[in-house]
């Protein structure tokens, strides 16, 4: 287990955290919670050993190992396979240490731990591990430096994955994910073996993957049996329990005091009055939780229009002369609230740019209202802020007209305060920027509002101010989201990009989530095989397959070497002797091991030329 005992920790001078106790049990899920700023990414750092405590101590299990993803991996020409293969650096170290290795008895000792490691399906496990998070086989050949920086980032996760750590911390994992993503990361987590520790502020995430929630408030750490809505249900109880005694406690101070005011002057009370003040300074004050007030958004709201508000007719959109989405037939009206699915790279970018007049149609029309305001947010504007620059500033410039006042009330509208509204943008949180972001898109009342990935940033308090916001909003709105809970509360029609197509999907999106589900349950086994290589007989493609031909070739010789030694071992007579009956089942056992490892090689060898030879006969 890991026992956290009167930790406290500060950073550039704020206490974050103060004489904070919890415990979490080996195995367990846990989800760490809490209002951005409080202090969770440090409380990581603390347990990697990065920062040092002010006080108290964190023990984990002696041994364990710890893993999360500390950036995204370089953009080098190494394949995301081989990328992902290397994290686990033990099994790297124990194939290139059976290289060179001539002692027969360390051989048997490599060999026993590769097959305890389940080295043999490494490959498969990691193959499985990128498909799940949105890379398909002829991705998985292709080197890092074909992606970018959010995609190496899915990388980096695969790599913590694979490598199964004992204590697995996560800060964010689904940032970098689409919702197809998300959900397949939910249910590994689920069956991970070992501990793990997330913080996140994706509500399914927290319901479906994780059985406990360390919740940091207020400085302190309280651990929750069960998922976040059990959580909330519990704080929620507590917090109310907590503000029914403020308020006794503060009627009985306001009895006291009006005692003490009524009667102080006169002698014969001033006694009483006298110990009633002390009464007063003795009580406690009973503190109400640190509640976050709700992190409000106002959107304005827009004039109605004729419906349809707009609409494509057999309409083509691509990039250049590579088309992307074609023959799309759709309307779209004011009262509309959509959702996007489909899997990164199928088009709901394109769709949503489209839509927002960010791309022209190659084929066909799109028809909008000639009144039609449209408000669009995507991840990147996040970056396109003026650094250099205040909220103030950037409000200003929309609104010229409006006095400092009047801005600044456009910003609290919005939860910006005032130390945020003169605060260098540079200098924001994640939350802020993405709240500023979300103003500026807002700001003419747009009677579309199309949203890409808007919670990425958001705590959970802002996510459900976000799902206020968009309920009491007139207009339509279009969102792209990993957040199922904030799709399942918005949106009532589901539209499935898919294959250059874009149709309404039939169902709800718990009966997504199960598709996607089954599908790759219906995959395991297939995903569970060695990556096979393109189908297509370039020169690279054949030169890479009879590389790999080459290394099953040299696996095999190997282990053959091995069982040679392991043989000759066995036949040595004074192995049979009463007195080493015991040594001689270790070294059956080895050689057995030998034996089942040369029977997986052989495989690993005949897939491989069966792969070079197809690639040969149709190249």
């Amino acid at each position: 287990m890991i026992k956290i005992e009167n930790i406290s920790y500060s950073v550039a001078g704020r206490t974050l955290v103060e004489n904070a106790t919890a415990t979490i049990p080996t195995g367990h899920k846990v989800g760490l919670v809490g209002r951005n700023g409080t202090g969770k990414t440090t409380l990581f750092r603390v347990i990697r050993g990065e920062l040092s405590l002010d006080t108290g101590a964190i023990t984990v299990p002696k041994g364990a190992r710890i893993g999360g993803i500390a950036q995204e991996v370089p953009g080098n020409e190494v394949s995301l396979l081989e990328t992902v293969l290397a994290c686990d650096t033990e099994r790297a170290a124990l194939l290139k240490e059976s290289e060179s290795a001539t002692d027969g008895h360390r051989i048997a000792e490599i060999q026993t731990r590769l097959a305890d490691i389940d080295a043999w399906s490494a490959e498969g496990r990691a193959s499985s591990i990128l498909k799940g998070l949105g890379f398909d086989i002829d991705k998985q050949s292709m080197p890092c430096s074909a992606f970018s920086g959010g995609w190496r980032m899915r990388v980096a996760l695969a790599g913590v994955l694979f490598s199964q750590p004992d204590v697995l911390l996560l800060d964010e994992p689904t940032n970098y994910l689409d919702l197809e993503g998300a959900i397949w990361l939910e249910t590994y987590l689920a069956r991970y073996p070992h501990t793990v520790i997330i913080v996140s502020h994706d509500r399914g995430l927290l319901n479906r993957a994780v059985g406990g929630i360390l919740h940091l408030e207020d400085k302190n750490l309280t651990f929750y049996q069960g998922n976040y809505d059990t959580f909330a249900r519990t704080r929620a109880a507590r917090l109310a329990v907590a503000e029914s005694e403020a308020k006794k406690q503060e009627a009985r101070r306001a009895h006291l005091q009006s005692y003490v005011d009524r009667f102080r002057a006169k002698a014969d009370k001033a006694k009483q009055a006298q110990s009633r003040l002390k009464m007063i300074a003795r009580m406690e004050p009973i503190t109400r939780p640190q509640e976050a007030a709700l992190r409000r958004f106002s959107f304005p709201n827009p004039e109605e229009l004729q419906p349809p508000i707009l609409r494509l007719d057999q309409a083509s959109v691509g990039y250049g002369d590579r088309t992307v989405l074609r023959q799309l037939d759709l309307r779209i009206d004011q009262d509309d609230r959509i959702a996007l699915l489909g899997q990164n790279g199928e088009g709901k970018s394109t769709l949503s740019k489209l839509i927002a007049d960010r791309l022209s149609v190659m084929d066909g029309a799109i028809v909008r209202s000639s009144k039609l305001r449209i408000g669009y947010f995507a991840q990147h504007q996040v970056d396109e802020l003026h650094l250099d620059e205040t909220p103030l500033d950037h409000i200003r410039r929309a609104r010229p007209d409006r006095t400092p006042a009047q801005l600044r009330a456009i910003l609290g509208g919005f939860g910006i305060g005032v130390e945020q509204a003169d605060t260098l943008v540079g200098s924001l949180s994640g939350g802020q920027k993405a709240r500023l972001s979300l103003l500026l898109a807002t700001l003419d009342a747009p009677h579309l509002l199309i949203l890409d990935e808007p919670t990425n940033h958001l705590d959970i308090e802002s996510r459900e101010a976000l799902v206020e916001a968009l309920t009491d909003y007139s207009g339509a709105v279009i969102l792209v989201s990993h957040d199922m809970h904030l799709l399942s509360m918005v949106a009532d029609r589901l539209w499935l990009v898919k294959n250059g197509q874009v149709t309404p999907y039939p169902d709800d999106l718990e009966a997504y989530r199960a598709q996607l589900l089954s599908s790759e349950n219906t995959k395991k086994q297939e995903a569970s095989k060695p990556a096979p290589k393109p189908k297509r007989a370039t020169r690279d493609e054949i030169l890479a397959l009879r590389a790999e031909l080459r290394k099953c070739e040299e696996r095999v010789e190997k282990l053959a070497a091995m069982q040679d030694k392991l043989a000759a071992k066995l036949a040595d007579p004074a192995l049979y002797e009463d007195e080493k009956i015991g040594e001689l089942e270790v070294w059956n056992r080895k050689y057995a091991e030998v034996m089942e490892a040369i029977d997986r090689a052989e495989t690993l060898w005949v897939t491989a030329q069966g792969a070079l030879d197809k690639v040969l006969a149709t190249g």
